[in-house]
This record gives structure tokens, C-alpha cells and sequence, in this order.
């Protein structure tokens, strides 16, 4: 029997490119049809300088990956560069594992930076630039409360109240900005606001926030500074900084655009980067925020960041998910400014796609029943050379042993099956894969009635390359030799989640929807001898099983893998509900 595939997808793979996140001739969107027309413009002298500017506190995610790909694949596409910098304006929430770990999986992802830059790296810059705003009149040092400011701010359709400090005296704003600076203020005191415009449709231009006193000692700078910039100040001009030409950001900086332009336009900084924003990332039956994701992790709902349910690039990394379907997929998807939820599925069958082409055949047998072959003889081991890959002829081939006693699947047993079951059964027929034909002829019991193991004899005529290895029989089984199968851990991981939604409720919490079967572990499974000795990551088709993947924490005495996907969709049916 064929290793299945899914020929029911609902998504293929579209070119061969794994040097960026697509071609221009897969696939036009409107950030790729912007950077075609200013390059063609001759804007920033034909340059295209991206960035991706993680927060470090938490992993990414397969959502940051749309991003990173976006990011990377455009500036490569058009022969530019792409810096990696870390907005760490907030030193409460950021810890040194986080930058290296971010650093990491893009790496893992397929792409390196120009230049690794951190939003620290510009504090002093910041700061003078801030200063420069005072001095023109177009910021202010304020003392309204967090209650206060949130009180005169207005609503969408109210406009909002001045501060009582809004017109405080530029020197004076100054002398108490500098004093923030010197750590002479408490936390939440004050703070620095732009003066802009207090009955903007816009709320993000009602006088924004600027700076706020954080007596947090930072990761980089330590205690030398007590105050720091919000990141929508930071941002724009740290771009601009880098001299970064397209700032390509999701959806729900949109609004927040008019203040990174006004910001630009109000300081002494020649660069002016054009912000573009697509939408988000968002798949169905998990969620994609951090502060979800940091819960699920601290309560204790996952085994750390790096649990294969996770939907962080290293859980799934761990998981066995190849990098390049993760590519595949985004580009699939493509780029818009429509928010969507994207089914589960095209994610998972991305991943059957590229692991399908690539990752080689073995056998393993979960829940082990066994089978003693009556004409076998007993001390004999017999050597059968398979390929590695039915269709890639070039991947070579591997040695798997068949002896006397054996192990099946328990499923592929039933004393009492129905009419269409083509697998083992009281004086029925199967064929051994990559073996020969089998016959069941008697059924040894437990004590407790359970069958404890059959008795089989093969039919030596029907070996692959002897005349009757044509013979026909309707099921096709795998198996692994008692003798020389080792013993392994094997987790099926499934969605994490048991809902598509899983936020949708707003009076439900959402870990509530958790799935109690997103994690089995079987601890008796049989595998493949070679496959126990395979490096961490190593993936493999477990023939008629799913894909699968080593676990970091699997040596080859306690070898453990973990199921990437299965070799079909079992989620459709929920899905659709």
C-alpha cells in the first residue's frame, strides 16, 4: 500500500522559492505593488530597508511569522535588507530569554539581518528629541493621574477636556522633564504628552503619552534610566533612525499611523519611513496573544512556551513543523487589509505537504499486539531492503528485519469485525508491508479474555519479487519485528483548543475551551530500530500512522517523538459545525 496522502486539501503549495516569502510572479498584494512602484519611482534612491521590531516579552508566534515573512521576503525580493530590533521600551515585562529566543526562530524561519538593533540603543536620541518637542511648544509635562487623563481624554464621539497642564510654561516643562529624568519624581506622577490636538477624531492624537516614569532597572541599560519612551514614540523615529523606507506594521497600528507621521514631520530628522499595514495572522482553534499564551504557560495549561500545542514558533518547532511549510503557508494565504480567521487545516496540510515530499518512511507500531508466524523459523532474522521514500528514488533505502515474532497495530485486529473490515481477522488475510501475506489462524486468550497475541502463518510464495507476490489480498498493514523493534514514548499532540473560537464568549473564559485530548502519551510503542539513534528534530512518516517528529529530550535508550500532524484531517466535520 502507498503511503497516504491527503488529496483532499484545501490549500497547495505554490512554487518552489525558498529564498524569500514569494515570488512576484506567484502572487501580486498591495505592499509588494507600493515598494514595486517607489523603487520604479526611484523614492530612497531605490532602496528597501524593512525591519521587524519584536516586544521581548514572550516567544513568537505563527502570527509574528506572517510579519517576519513579509518583512524579510519583501526587502530581499527587491535586493534590500532587513533589520532585527527589539522594542524594549518597557523593562517590566522583558526578560534576556526572550531576546534570545526571538533571534533564534527567526533564524529557524530561513531569514538573518542586516543589523540587530535594540530601541535601548537610542534612549539619549530619543530623549533630545523629546526635549526638542518641549522646546517648540509641541510637548508638555503632565500631572493628571492615569484616571484623570483617561476622564478627559473623550469618547469616540465626544471630543476631550485640555489638561489643567497643557499650557504649563516650555521651560518649566523642560526643568520638570529633566528632573523625571534624574529620578526625582515616584512612578506615575508624570508624564510627557504631546500637544496636539485634544478634539481629534482620532483618539490617538489627543495628546499621547510620550514618556512615563518606570523606576524598573532595564535588561541593557540597568538603572541609568527611570524613564521611557511609549512605543508609539519610539517607534516611528527609531525607524527612522535606521532609515528604514517601509515600515510594514499589522492592521491595528493603522489609527496610529497619523501620530507616527506627525511625529516625523515635527522633530529634526530627515528620514520619513512610509507605513503600510496588512492584517493580522489569526488561525482558528487557538489563541495568538501574548498575555493568553503567557497564562496558559504560568498556569500551568502547557508543559512552557515550547509545548508542541503551542502555536509558538518553537512549540511548534518541537512539534516537527518543517519551516518552509510555515513560508508556504503565509504566502498561500496571501496579504490583505481584510481581518480573517484562517481554518486550522490549510496550516496542517501545508505541513502534509511539505512533509509528504520530503520526510522518510518508517514503521511503528503504537499500541503493540503480538503475532508469532507458526512457519517462521525461529532463530532466523530475514533482511528486507525498502526505500526510504516510495517516490524519491534518490533518498536511498533503509534495512528492516522480519523475524518470528512480531507486532501489529491492535487496531488492525478485531475477533468479531464488521463486513467491510479489510485488515486481520479470525482465518483472514492480510498483507505484511513490504512483506508478504499472512493468515490468521488462531487466536491465543488472557485469562481475562482479552486476546493476549495470534498465531500466523505466512505464505513465502508471495515476497515481493517471487511470482506470488501478485497475489491479492484487500488490507495492507505495517509492523515492526518483536526482536529488533525498540521500545519508545510517542505523544499525540492535537489542537489545543476544542472549539474554533476560543475567545469568541466574552463571559466564558477561555481555558475553559481547553481540549482534554490534545495530549496522549504512549509510553509501550515499537519502533523502527534506526529511528531511535536520530538527532533531535529528525521527522519521519510513520506509514499509515501521521508524521512525527524527535523530541529535543529523546536519547537513543528513551527515545520520544512527537506527532506533527496526521496523515489526514480528523477536525473537518468540527470545523464546519
Amino acid at each position: 500500500m502507498s503511503s497516504p496522502t491527503d488529496k483532499d486539501q484545501t490549500m497547495k503549495t505554490q512554487g518552489e522559492d525558498s529564498s524569500a516569502f514569494g515570488t512576484p510572479e506567484l502572487r501580486t498584494h498591495f505592499i509588494r505593488n507600493r515598494i514595486r512602484e517607489d523603487v520604479a519611482a526611484g523614492r530612497n534612491d531605490g532602496r528597501v530597508i524593512t525591519r521587524f521590531p519584536p516586544e521581548p516579552n514572550g516567544f513568537l508566534h505563527i502570527g509574528h511569522a506572517k510579519s517576519i515573512c513579509i518583512n524579510f521576503g519583501m526587502a530581499d525580493e527587491f535586493g534590500g535588507s532587513t533589520n532585527l530590533r527589539f522594542d524594549d521600551t518597557n523593562p517590566e515585562r522583558e526578560e534576556a530569554l526572550y531576546y534570545e529566543r526571538i533571534m533564534e526562530d527567526v533564524r529557524w524561519l530561513g531569514f538573518d539581518w542586516q543589523a540587530l538593533h535594540h530601541a535601548s540603543d537610542y534612549f539619549e536620541q530619543l530623549y533630545g528629541f523629546a526635549c526638542e518637542l518641549i522646546e517648540r511648544g509641541l510637548a508638555y509635562v503632565d500631572s493628571l493621574s492615569a484616571e484623570q487623563m483617561r476622564e478627559y481624554r473623550g469618547t469616540l464621539t465626544e471630543p476631550g477636556r485640555a489638561s489643567p497642564d497643557r499650557d504649563r510654561a516650555i521651560a518649566e516643562s523642560l526643568e520638570l522633564f529633566k528632573r523625571m529624568r534624574a529620578g526625582e519624581f515616584s512612578d506615575g506622577s508624570y508624564t510627557l504628552r504631546a500637544k496636539i490636538d485634544m478634539s481629534a477624531a482620532n483618539i490617538n492624537l489627543r495628546d499621547p503619552i510620550l514618556y512615563r516614569i518606570r523606576k524598573i532597572p532595564h535588561h541593557r541599560t540597568g538603572d541609568r534610566w527611570c524613564v521611557y519612551p511609549t512605543y508609539d514614540f519610539a517607534h516611528g523615529i527609531s525607524d527612522a533612525i535606521e532609515g528604514i523606507t517601509h515600515s510594514l506594521c499589522t492592521l491595528e497600528f493603522e489609527d496610529h499611523r497619523p501620530l507616527y507621521d506627525w511625529l516625523l514631520d515635527h522633530i529634526s530628522i530627515d528620514c520619513h519611513p512610509q507605513q503600510i499595514e496588512f492584517a493580522r495572522g489569526n488561525i482558528d482553534f487557538t489563541v495568538l496573544s501574548k498575555r493568553r499564551l503567557k497564562r496558559l504557560v504560568t498556569e500551568g495549561h502547557v508543559d512552557g512556551w515550547d509545548d508542541p500545542r503551542m502555536p509558538t514558533l518553537a512549540g511548534l518547532r518541537r512539534r516537527g513543523y518543517p519551516p518552509l511549510a510555515i513560508r508556504r503557508f503565509w504566502e498561500s494565504v496571501g496579504v490583505s487589509k481584510s481581518e480573517s480567521i484562517i481554518p486550522m487545516i490549510v496550516l496542517e496540510n501545508a505541513v502534509r505537504d511539505e512533509l509528504n515530499e520530503r520526510a522518510p518512511r518508517s514503521m511503528a507500531v503504537l499500541r503493540p499486539l503480538k503475532i508469532v508466524l507458526s512457519n517462521f523459523p525461529a532463530d532466523e532474522t530475514r533482511w528486507l531492503e525498502v526505500p526510504l521514500h516510495p517516490q524519491r528514488e534518490e533518498m536511498g533505502t533503509r534495512r528492516i528485519a522480519i523475524t518470528r515474532e512480531i507486532y501489529i497495530e491492535q487496531d488492525d485486529f478485531m475477533l468479531d469485525p464488521p463486513g467491510k473490515f479489510f485488515r486481520l481477522k479470525p482465518g483472514g488475510e492480510v498483507r505484511l508491508r513490504n512483506a508478504f501475506i499472512i493468515r490468521c489462524d488462531e487466536v491465543v486468550t488472557a485469562a481475562d479474555g482479552s486476546v493476549d497475541h495470534l498465531v500466523c502463518s505466512f505464505d513465502p510464495d508471495t515476497m515481493s519479487g517471487l511470482p506470488g507476490a501478485s497475489r491479492k489480498v484487500k488490507g495492507t498493514i505495517h509492523w515492526v519485528s518483536a526482536s529488533h523493534g525498540k521500545r519508545a514514548t510517542v505523544r499525540l499532540y492535537d489542537r489545543l483548543f476544542s472549539v474554533a473560537n476560543p475567545t469568541a464568549d466574552r463571559d466564558t473564559d477561555f481555558i475553559e475551551h481547553l481540549n482534554p485530548q490534545s495530549l496522549e502519551t504512549i509510553d509501550d510503542a515499537v519502533i523502527e530500530p534506526d529511528l531511535a539513534a536520530q538527532p533531535s528534530g529528525h521527522q519521519v512518516q510513520f506509514e499509515r500512522t501521521g508524521y512525527f517528529a524527535v523530541d529535543p529530550d529523546s536519547t537513543p535508550e528513551q527515545p520520544l517523538l512527537n506527532r506533527t500532524v496526521s496523515l489526514r484531517d480528523s477536525w473537518a466535520k468540527i470545523a464546519q459545525s
